[in-house]
């Protein structure tokens, strides 16, 4: 580490400290204080480290080890020799002095760059731990002042956060794939840097959230010759280690995400799983890994591998039971066309069927039949059920399991359109959807409220919007951007698309409701008829 050469300049005289202890002194755009502890000075940044509020005014006291500054609005303390925080958390600056007769000096000069990036990256994966969102704010601001890349804080991050997912991975990766690519749409249209700093502290910060003074979880060791096909098969069998180290020997021979992607997208569509998380995920860590680099995939892949291995199998169970026969019936020879109405109201076992007979169609165009009922349902979902407290845990429905229907859909055509023989298991599994939803929808509802004449405008305006989205818990954020960006790739890629007014009136609708994330009489009352039932 190069060393800085000292800049001394004249902080005042001994006299100015005589009547109160302590002095603000100015130079060059900086605000130091002054204080005199028995025969010593010490000088630190007139600016607490917390919130900014002048530490001059702050308290001392002497202590057998040195001497402790106290801010006075919120009682943070620092070592005034090292500039250590002992209450509170980010460190303070402190500066150099030195007498000379009566004359204080002080050393202003700024630390090597290098050196305050790597101290403002260690105190950022701190504040971290913590969850301490202003904290990671202003620690993730001197890192970038200091000359640092926002890309390696987001890399480094996710490094620390790979071995504290517990099941894999979570809604926090794809949803730092979107604001990355949220700040990519932004970028060079009239918004400041306020504005492109907020999706990496988005990214930080909900990163930090679903780790939250977790435990590490250790990847498995080894290293085994990667094979496409066996990379599926372990997925399938549910062995992590064996997936692990398939992937591990793979990124240890610099083969590239885009290599094992088709496996992986096989493994996460070969059944109904997980709520279509899996297939989800697959396709945002790409997107996340073009972003982030190759050399951030260990970090994006093995918790990815780990959600794979434990996803959930919903085609076991009695509700959509009837899939896997839809799938070994699908021979691309079905030629009916499902009309639209018929479709959203289609039980699963219904929708399935409907599916199937329409196997000859070109995938393109049967998904976007599927993907036209689906908004309907979306945009004719019956807030009743997001409101209700005496149904059974089946029927816990709200709207953020309807915006899954648009995000799983997007996925599809992203990994299906790459990989044409998946097109059976992505839009069987749509109609799944399709089918579960039906239940809660009103088509009653008067809608057309809801309508969007101008589609740039609204994702200009929207996307905007969630540069202060006001949401307290990182997942539902994830799911307004998400929804955002998966309905404005859509209308990109089909514009005039039967489904796209649905599509967006769906969204805007989502987007200005309200949505219940605590459900504390209901989650009572099931609690108690189930222990009742036991």
């Amino acid at each position: 580490m190069s060393e800085t050469k000292p800049l001394m300049v004249l902080a005042g005289r001994l006299e100015d400290l005589a009547t109160t202890g302590r002095k603000i002194f100015r130079h060059d755009g900086k605000q130091i204080a002054l204080f005199r502890s028995g025969e010593k000075i010490f000088a630190c940044n007139n600016r607490c480290p917390h919130e900014g509020y002048p530490l001059a005014e702050g308290s001392l006291s002497e202590t057998s080890s040195g001497c402790t500054l106290t801010c006075n609005w919120h009682n943070w303390k620092f070592d005034l020799a090292t500039g250590r925080t002992l209450l509170g958390g980010d460190n303070l600056r402190i500066y150099p002095t030195e007498l000379r007769g009566e004359e204080i000096w002080v050393d202003i000069s700024d630390p090597p760059a290098e050196h305050g990036r790597a101290q403002a990256l260690t105190r950022l994966m701190a504040a971290s731990h913590r969850f301490e969102y202003d904290r990671m704010a202003r620690e993730l601001a001197r890192f970038i002042k200091l000359g640092g890349d926002p890309m390696d804080a987001i890399r480094a991050a996710m490094e620390e956060a790979a071995p504290r997912f517990e099941f894999g991975m979570t809604h926090a990766h794809p949803a730092a794939a979107d604001w990355l690519r949220l700040r990519e749409t932004l970028s060079g249209s009239g918004h400041d840097d306020a504005d492109l700093f907020v999706p990496f502290l988005e990214i930080l910060a909900h990163l930090s959230w679903d780790t939250l003074r977790e435990n590490e979880f250790p990847y498995p060791d080894g290293s085994v010759p990667f094979d496409a096909e066996e990379l599926v098969a372990a997925i399938e069998d549910e062995d992590e280690e064996g997936a692990i180290a398939l992937i591990r020997d793979a990124l240890r021979s610099a083969v590239s995400f885009r290599t094992v992607q088709p496996a992986l997208a096989r493994a996460a569509l070969a059944h109904y799983a997980d709520f279509g998380h899996s297939a989800i995920y697959v396709q945002k860590a790409g997107t996340l890994i073009e972003r982030l680099g190759e050399r951030s995939a260990p970090a994006i892949l093995y918790p990815l591998i780990r959600s794979l291995t434990m996803a959930t199998r919903e085609d076991l169970i009695p509700e959509f039971r009837f899939y896997g026969n839809a799938l070994a019936r699908w021979n691309g020879a079905g030629e009916e066309s499902p009309a639209p109405g018929d479709l959203r109201r289609a039980s699963i076992r219904r929708a399935l069927d409907l599916t199937v007979r329409a196997s000859a169609l070109p995938p393109q165009r049967l998904h976007t039949l599927l993907l036209q009922a689906a908004m309907w349902q979306f945009l004719h979902f019956d807030n009743y059920w997001q409101e209700q407290t005496e149904k059974s845990v089946t029927d816990n429905v709200g709207w953020l399991d309807f915006t899954h229907m648009l995000t799983f859909a997007h996925a599809v055509r992203e990994l299906c359109g790459a990989q044409p023989d998946l097109w059976p298991q992505g839009l069987l599994q749509m109609a799944c959807f399709i089918g579960r939803n039906a239940t809660y929808t009103d088509g009653t509802q008067d809608v057309s409220g809801w309508s969007v004449e101008n589609p740039a405008a609204f994702f200009e305006s929207e996307l905007t919007g969630m540069l202060d989205h006001g949401q307290r818990d990182p997942l539902v954020a994830a799911h307004l951007l998400k929804t955002l960006m998966a309905a404005r790739d859509e209308w990109l890629a089909d514009p005039e698309g039967a489904h796209i007014p649905l599509m967006l009136a769906a969204v805007n609708r989502f987007l200005h409701s309200p949505l219940k994330r605590r459900h504390a009489l209901r989650s009572a009352r099931q609690a108690l008829d189930f222990v009742a039932s036991e």
